[in-house]
């Protein structure tokens, strides 16, 4: 596997887990603190970290230090990638290969 292929694995990764869907959806309404991410999704601060991890590598989600505490938000371009991604690879194409008889 190519690393393009892989790099757009981290976008699909990103975006099959429930928790990770869940704060997707709470960022919707703007930058949390991980601590705000923690109380309202009732989770460990190593579990945010976790999943937060994995979002901000698919580039939906960046990050920004404030003292010991993250800070999380939607990334406009991130998203805006993942959507194209999916539609290039669900977007029949015009070419058509033969078979091999």
């Amino acid at each position: 596997m190519d690393n393009v292929h892989q790099e757009h694995a981290k976008v699909f990764k990103a975006l099959c887990d429930p928790k990770r869907l869940a704060i997707l959806s709470l960022l919707r309404s703007g930058e949390k603190c991980a601590c705000v991410l923690m109380n309202q999704l009732g989770m460990a601060q190593s579990a945010v970290s976790y999943h937060m991890k994995i979002l901000c590598e698919s580039g939906i989600v960046v990050s920004r230090q404030e003292g010991k505490w993250t800070h999380y938000s939607l990334s406009g371009t991130g998203s805006k990638a993942a959507v194209e991604l999916l539609l290039s690879l669900t977007t029949p194409s015009t070419e058509q290969d033969r078979c091999c008889g």
